[in-house]
């Protein structure tokens, strides 16, 4: 089994089937000898794999099933991804939330039916004649809050089916606006200007932007196409923070199977170490220190008021994390006890 590969060879990570074994360009994904330590992890997600693929992986060398993410990424996507293992998978439910920063490049002069450069191109009307003054515009409309339409080929339920699995039948897909903010949209680099085989001229451009939950960063590139009368798509997109967690935070599945080969050979084996709980809580969420209302925080029951908004950790005098707690009417309510009696 091969035990190490670097990003440039690896095209998949995976459990060999019996039948047809590795194939060149792939590594084995050792099963973990222990449960892991309940906890954040966060991944660089390769392009090409889906979340699901990437939480498969993890269920294994975790050797738990109790394995989720916070918020998808497309295959065409690379970077930070949120997996919460065990106990931590309920932190979930908040980290999807929070706000979140891309690199991407958009472009211009040509339309696809997924709004990236994995569908087909439906438009393409070109963009030589777009100067920096009018794209800079463009982009200034898209600042701010803004309505935005996702992109039809999207994992957005209608009546029970995907949105893309509609599309792929065939089906026209009209999705409602939906409120965003993007907090900045900006260019970082001199804007390439390329021409394609069939002769049609289109704009490159890398760009930087941090938004809310929920923006669809394909849908911006579409909709700046469109400001602009040219069309646009996605080429590649990169996220680089999710809340306050970045890429300094994250490990490849190549980085975590080699962990976890070790890890398997050593005397006592530690499991696929993880942001603890503590951890994870004391950077994502305000803390307040609970004195004497610690034992009714471990039965479930509200405390003092603390006046700070939204949840927040409450921890003992050490800094471990007993519960979640938020202000509603007179008290702060537990809404996760993650430490109970």
């Amino acid at each position: 089994m091969a035990s190490r590969a670097s990003e440039q060879d690896l095209t998949l990570v995976t459990v060999p089937s019996p039948k047809r074994g590795l194939r060149e360009g792939e590594i084995a994904l050792p099963r973990g000898s222990v449960t892991a330590q309940a906890g954040l992890l966060v991944l660089d997600k390769p392009q090409g794999r889906t979340s699901h693929d990437l939480v498969a992986a993890v269920r294994r060398l975790a050797a738990t099933k109790k394995v989720g993410h916070a918020g998808t990424l497309d295959p065409l996507a690379t970077g930070v991804l949120v997996l919460g293992i065990g106990q931590a998978t309920k932190l979930l439910t908040y980290v999807v939330g929070a706000d979140k920063t891309y690199e991407a490049t958009i472009r211009l002069g040509a339309s696809t039916i997924t709004d990236d450069a994995e569908g087909e191109v439906t438009a393409a009307a070109g963009a030589e004649n777009l100067s920096l003054a009018q794209i800079e515009a463009g982009i200034a409309q898209l600042r701010g809050e803004i309505m935005q339409v996702p992109s039809a080929v999207s994992a957005i339920k209608i009546n029970g089916k995907r949105s893309y699995a509609r599309v792929r039948a065939g089906e026209t897909v009209e999705l409602a606006a939906r409120p965003v903010t993007i907090h900045r949209f900006e260019i970082l680099s001199d804007i390439e200007t390329q021409q394609l085989e069939d002769g049609v001229t289109v704009q490159d451009l890398k760009v930087l932007v941090e938004c809310s939950s929920g923006t669809y960063i394909r849908a911006l590139a579409r909709d700046l196409g469109e400001a602009l009368g040219c069309g646009g798509h996605l080429t590649q997109l990169r996220r680089t923070q999710v809340g306050p967690f970045t890429l300094a935070d994250a490990k490849t599945l190549p980085e975590l199977a080699q962990a976890v080969s070790e890890d398997n050979e050593a005397e006592a084996p530690q499991g696929l170490q993880t942001l603890s709980l503590d951890e994870a809580c004391g950077r994502y969420f305000p803390t307040r220190p609970v004195g004497e209302e610690l034992k009714d925080l471990r039965y479930g029951r509200p405390i003092s008021r603390s006046n700070l908004s939204g949840v927040v950790a409450a921890q003992d005098d050490s800094g471990h994390t007993v519960a979640l707690i938020e202000d509603r009417g007179k008290y702060a309510r537990p809404v996760y006890v993650i430490d109970p009696a």
